[in-house]
């Protein structure tokens, strides 16, 4: 074996290092070390994450005959994602600690670890083969973190839901798969195309593709999951599948339609065209009537998938700088939204958008940050979320999609609405008993410290924008 093909796989590998660390650790730590457990995986993740975000620690190439490709707008994407994971490591202190879990606790950050290394795999796939295995990789274990709180009949129906829905995609996505091994005879992103042509089976076969990466994407009509598994889920759980899934599948997505369907893009286009109308639309009417947070926020997420879709449809260099960095934003945004939430879950079991009237007037800071959070997803300047929407807007806008971007326009408007619905409730509305006061944990306090910083300096440092903007021209 030539294990030079190692040298490109240095990120998989860092990972699984963590992985083996933590598993032993786990597995062999007296009870008083354990209770050091979530600072050792965060030291430890957290050095996994600045090491590969340094220039120069992955080297560019091929692997495994072309199987496993390293390049570096992927890198830029693992990095975030791995951002987005750290943070939620950090705010899953609180419901890591309670009495149903603490004894499993080890278990959340391997099966987290293990979708992670998952969606690794589907970055830098280069073969359908290889893009199935870090599919799967991915999704298995994200069913068992969604049913994690087994002693919470919501927690496991959830997981149930989550499992059928994801067998039902991967299944979808394999036949279609397989239907194009069938017509093309290979399974290698850059032999594809040269066989594509406009056969019924082929068109098929992108059907069928796109659905199943329309479930992980939470696209209409593929996102009835999505409410009741957010609703269901444990907040961090949530948070999770909410940004670090979706962030990798939209990145995915982009990619495949472009190095194996190019020749069907007219086809595709016109789908997605119908995808993204549907999507935004619907997303925010829905979410205009939510009352709980977790739903509300499922809602949102599905507008959102659609807006990220904006930079896929337009097949450019620069609509893969405005996804990438529209996933950026949205990470630390989502982030520190859900972090407010799962805080104030977890203390005062306190859910929908009434329990957090008056919320400012005994948790300032956490109504603040929460208030950052929603204008940066509603879009509002001078926040991150303002130049986001702006950048893919104006990759779509560049191809000729102008009713598109109108009609994406004015369902910010609308987002507006009920964005600001919770926070009027936060400073406005009045509560005679409001959620009562608490201190959160310092884990809490410090991703809701980076993601606020995240909002505010990812859309004032054009240097991010343009790092990302520099490596997109080599990746479709």
């Amino acid at each position: 074996m030539d294990f030079s093909n190692f040298i490109y796989l240095k990120e998989e590998l860092s990972l699984i290092g963590v992985m083996v660390f933590l598993l032993i650790y786990d597995l062999f730590g007296s009870g008083k070390s354990l209770k050091q457990f979530q600072l050792i995986a965060c030291l430890l993740m957290g050095l996994h994450t600045v090491w590969f975000a340094l220039p120069g620690t992955s080297a560019e190439g091929s692997a495994f005959g072309g199987m496993f490709l390293n390049f570096p707008m992927g890198n830029i994407v693992k990095t975030i994602l791995n951002t987005g994971t750290l943070l939620v490591f950090l705010q899953a202190r609180n419901w890591l600690e309670s009495e149903t879990t603490v004894i499993r606790r080890g278990e959340f950050y391997l099966l987290t670890l293990s979708t992670l290394l998952g969606m690794y795999l589907m970055i830098s796939a280069g073969n359908f083969l290889l893009f199935v295995i870090g599919l799967e990789t991915a999704s298995l274990p994200l069913a068992a973190m969604v049913a994690y709180d087994k002693y919470r009949h919501t927690s496991a129906e959830a997981g149930a839901k989550y499992i059928l829905s994801a067998a039902f995609a991967s299944g979808l996505t394999l036949y279609g798969i397989s239907l194009i091994y069938g017509t093309t005879g290979t399974l290698y992103f850059e032999d594809i195309p040269a066989h594509i042509t406009d056969a019924p089976l082929q068109l098929l076969a992108f059907v069928l593709f796109l659905a199943g990466l329309g479930f992980k994407l939470s696209l209409v009509p593929f996102h009835q999951w999505t409410p009741d598994v957010y609703e269901g889920a444990p907040g961090s759980v949530t948070a999770y599948l909410s940004v670090v899934s979706k962030g990798a599948a939209a990145f995915v997505l982009m990619t495949i339609l472009y190095k194996v369907f190019a020749p069907l893009i007219h086809q595709w286009q016109a789908v997605l065209y119908g995808i993204i109308l549907v999507t935004i639309t619907l997303a925010n009417l829905f979410a205009i009537r939510q009352q709980n947070l977790k739903r509300f926020f499922a809602y949102s997420s599905i507008s959102q998938a659609g807006y990220i879709l904006l930079g896929v449809i337009s097949g450019t260099a620069l609509g893969m700088t405005g996804l990438v960095y529209y996933v950026l934003v949205y990470m630390f945004s989502n982030l520190a939204a859900f972090g407010v939430i799962t805080i104030i879950e977890h203390r005062s079991g306190k859910i929908t958008i009434d329990d957090y009237n008056g919320l400012y007037s005994t948790h300032p800071r956490l109504s603040f940050v929460l208030m950052i959070a929603l204008f940066s997803l509603a879009g509002i300047p001078p926040f991150a979320g303002f130049f986001s929407k702006f950048f893919i807007f104006a990759a779509a806008a560049e191809q000729g999609f102008y009713v598109l971007v109108l009609v994406a326009l004015l369902n910010t408007v609308i987002s507006l609405f009920y964005y600001l619905r919770v926070i009027r409730a936060l400073y406005i509305n009045q509560n005679e008993h409001p959620i009562g006061p608490f201190r959160s944990d310092s884990y809490t306090r410090l991703s809701l410290v980076i993601c606020t910083l995240g909002i505010v300096f990812t859309g004032i440092i054009g240097l991010i924008y343009e790092q990302i903007h520099l490596f997109s021209f080599g990746s479709l």
